[in-house]
């Protein structure tokens, strides 16, 4: 039997209005969110001309002369931006590949606790550094690397070590901010691990154990391979802002140390620097160099998963 030309796009428009007609109420009640969206994340897409040009806020973004790429070779040719990108993608790179083994570790441990009020402890505890912001983190680092005060150059003292001035000394901050940054992320993420757990089949773990398995093992051959599409889901999301770097943490925890900022000066901060004096467009168009390699990086590391992990991926 032939269709006839345009029956099924026909039949498809009336199911829309009868949806519309019936739900209309619903979707009334999405309107203003819907605008509020356009607002905020649409309409500011048309600020993006701005970093093809030299912005003078006199000229307007679309009256202010057309420069072409000049914003993005300066950004390419100067020695600081460099050294920002390779500070952002080693604090990132270390988060990542930490930020995954911990969470599913504390995950694991957690699940496996059978003592609800030990478990209920532990959590609370691990889940507290998520609700401090990096200001209380920067005093508390403060606190422990002081080098007149700090607690761990009073502990030196006391065993007779000789003090280290750790706030001039820069090559060791990249490492502390990473230690930190594991350190308030990795309670909030294994919640996320521990919520997908609660999903599994209890069935194969009890089967497992008849069959002889024991704790490591099931571990090992049920708990992770089941948390693997959930941990290629996170990780694929964090691939996607490895190179935004977080400015909270770096301006919460260093602020404007001139010794130790260059050591761990990431895009963002280089960025807010830089701006009096390169000026809006500068930063509009390593705004817009840090999505698109972004969305570059998801769409690779989304297809290369999808190759080596049978076919899961983000999208």
């Amino acid at each position: 039997m032939v269709s006839r030309p345009g029956k099924y796009p026909y039949k498809r428009e009336r199911v829309f209005l009868k949806e519309m007609r019936l739900n209309k109420t619903l979707y009334l009640m999405c309107v203003p969110a819907l605008l509020l969206l356009i607002a905020l994340c649409y309409i500011p897409f048309g600020g993006v001309y701005m970093a093809f040009t030299e912005f003078k806020p006199l000229d307007g973004i679309f009256g202010s002369r057309f420069v072409g790429l000049d914003k993005f070779r300066m950004f390419f040719i100067s020695k600081d931006a460099m050294r920002s990108v390779s500070n952002t993608l080693i604090i990132n790179a270390w988060g990542l590949a930490l930020g995954l083994v911990f969470p599913i570790t504390l995950a694991v441990a957690l699940n496996e606790l059978r003592r609800s009020v030990l478990k209920r402890l532990a959590q609370g505890l691990m889940f507290f550094p998520y609700f401090l912001s990096w200001v209380v983190v920067g005093a508390i680092s403060w606190a422990m690397f002081n080098s007149d005060t700090g607690m761990i150059n009073t502990l030196y003292k006391s065993l007779g070590w000789q003090p280290v001035k750790w706030m001039a000394k820069g090559e060791y901050w990249k490492g502390f901010l990473i230690t930190f940054n594991v350190w308030k992320w990795s309670g909030y993420s294994s919640i996320l691990y521990l919520a997908a757990m609660a999903n599994f089949d209890p069935n194969l773990f009890e089967a497992a154990e008849v069959d002889g398995a024991n704790k490591w093992r099931r571990i090992i051959h049920l708990t992770l391979p089941m948390l693997k599409p959930t941990a290629v889901t996170l990780t694929l999301l964090s691939i996607g802002r490895i190179f935004y770097g977080d400015f909270g943490m770096v301006w919460g925890i260093i602020g404007n140390n001139p010794v130790i900022g260059p050591w761990v000066q990431i895009i963002d901060t280089y960025v807010y620097t830089s701006m009096r004096t390169l000026g809006f467009s500068y930063a509009t168009a390593v705004g817009l160099m840090q999505s698109v390699l972004g969305l570059v990086l998801v769409i690779s590391a989304n297809a290369v998963a999808k190759r080596i992990n049978d076919g899961e991926g983000l999208f």
